[in-house]
């Protein structure tokens, strides 16, 4: 079965940097575009940005981008999430999944949080 494992998150002063990493196991990594997405609390999950297949195009919420920058690694089967002048309005849990579009999600992982305070 499909498995998702974020990690990387954590406590961060605004305008800090942390990587996100998403491990994933239980289908063809390499066939499939990725998204990550988040929620912060008190409100839905939001779309935060895509890769495609290859990793050879991404894109962004506005909200991030310039500030955000999504790869993998289909060799390990894993998306990076790399954030930078992070903010407050970035804390969430931050999830990966299949792409915005690209069918019914998979089953959620749990997510990393991500704090963002001085």
């Amino acid at each position: 079965q499909v498995q998702l494992v974020e990690s990387g998150g954590g406590l961060v002063q605004p305008g800090g940097s942390l990587r996100l990493s998403c491990a994933t196991s239980g289908f063809t990594f390499s066939m499939y575009a990725m998204s990550w997405y988040r929620q912060a609390p008190g409100k839905e999950r939001e779309w935060v940005a895509s890769i495609t297949t290859s990793g050879g195009s991404t894109f962004y919420a506005d909200s991030v981008k310039g500030r955000f920058t999504f790869s993998r690694d289909n060799a390990k089967k894993t998306v990076y999430l790399q954030m930078n002048s992070l903010n407050t309005e970035d804390t969430a849990v931050y999830y990966c999944n299949r792409a915005r579009g690209a069918g019914v999600p998979w089953p959620w992982g749990q997510g990393t949080q991500v704090t963002v305070s001085s």
